[in-house]
């Protein structure tokens, strides 16, 4: 099956020579939740502006069902539905209205039966009648969602979803996320929020200053780059390492109570037996074990502090 989208050799110049993309190439497959890492002025925002056909390439494709998004800019506009980040909605104005108008925008018909739907799957239903100044904030940001889900999109793109709403929010929004991606909603989002792509994203793409540097499986991602950390919990202090441990990566805790030694995963040998052998020889006691799988915040730094 063809991806529902696919970039290829991407580039963007802004007048003044800022380059905010270089040679971008990418396939989204339809369905999937893809999450866009990257700091600030990365280019995650010019990369979603190209595929959504705000912006205008400098070089190389993009379509989107099949449809280039430059020659045939309304046919793939159909297909995508856009939540931006700042939240610019009429404030006097009924949800149903406001959700209705825009699906109004796109050529379709009237639906009220299909955007009550919408406003169901949102939990808004209750609030259709309601003025936008009388909702919460987080409602606010799932009224920007039914009006991007209005039109019937095949691809939603989520700009910062979660931006300034509480924990609680967050997590709902999440679930919000994983509903549409189980109605065949191919969900493509940013987000400066490491643990949200963590949670909710099938596959994790890394920009960094305009470069794509991987865009893959999230489990597979943690796999290959992860790292373990092992603590190692001391029946008594320890005021200095001996220099027989020198060789392994450890870190011993400032009040001298635990080690952590970290490993790579990937290694033919981790160094473990070793290490616990000449934990022994010393004389040092361990009261208990743990490890722990490198987080994904911890990989994306490494990313990004290597990239050029």
């Amino acid at each position: 099956m063809a991806p529902i989208v696919s970039i290829n050799n991407l580039s963007k110049t802004y007048e003044g020579g800022h380059q905010a993309l270089r040679d971008v190439s990418l396939d989204i497959e339809e369905g999937e939740i893809l999450a866009l890492l990257g700091p600030n002025g990365a280019g995650k925002t010019t990369l979603i502006s190209i595929i959504c056909g705000i912006v205008s390439p400098t070089s190389g494709t993009v379509t989107v069902g099949g449809h280039d998004v430059v020659e045939e800019y309304r046919q793939t506009r159909a297909l995508i539905g856009l939540v931006p980040q700042e939240i610019t909605l009429e404030p006097f104005e009924k949800v149903i209205r406001t959700v209705s108008f825009s699906r109004g925008l796109f050529g379709k018909p009237p639906n009220r039966p299909l955007v009550e739907d919408v406003l169901g799957k949102l939990s808004l239903l209750d609030k259709k009648d309601s003025a936008i100044n009388q909702l919460s904030g987080g409602m606010r940001r799932r009224v920007l969602i039914a009006k991007a889900l209005s039109h019937e999109p095949r691809v939603l793109f989520l700009d910062e979803p979660t931006a300034g709403v509480d924990v609680e929010l967050r997590k709902t929004m999440w679930d919000t996320v994983r509903d549409l991606r189980r109605n065949g909603v191919t969900i493509i989002l940013t987000t400066h929020y490491i643990e949200e792509a963590e949670a909710i994203a099938d596959r994790i793409g890394i920009i960094s200053h305009g470069e794509l540097l991987l865009a893959e499986d999230k489990a597979a991602l943690m796999g290959r780059l992860g790292r373990k950390h092992m603590r190692i919990d001391l029946q008594a202090p320890l005021d200095d390492l001996p220099d027989g441990l020198s060789g392994y990566e450890l870190e011993r805790a400032e009040d001298g109570s635990f080690l952590t030694y970290t490993y790579d995963t990937q290694a033919d040998r981790t160094g473990i037996t070793a290490l616990l052998n000449d934990l022994g020889k010393a004389g040092i006691r361990i009261r208990d074990v743990q490890t722990q799988q490198s987080s994904l915040e911890q990989i994306f730094v490494d990313l990004v502090k290597e990239s050029p």
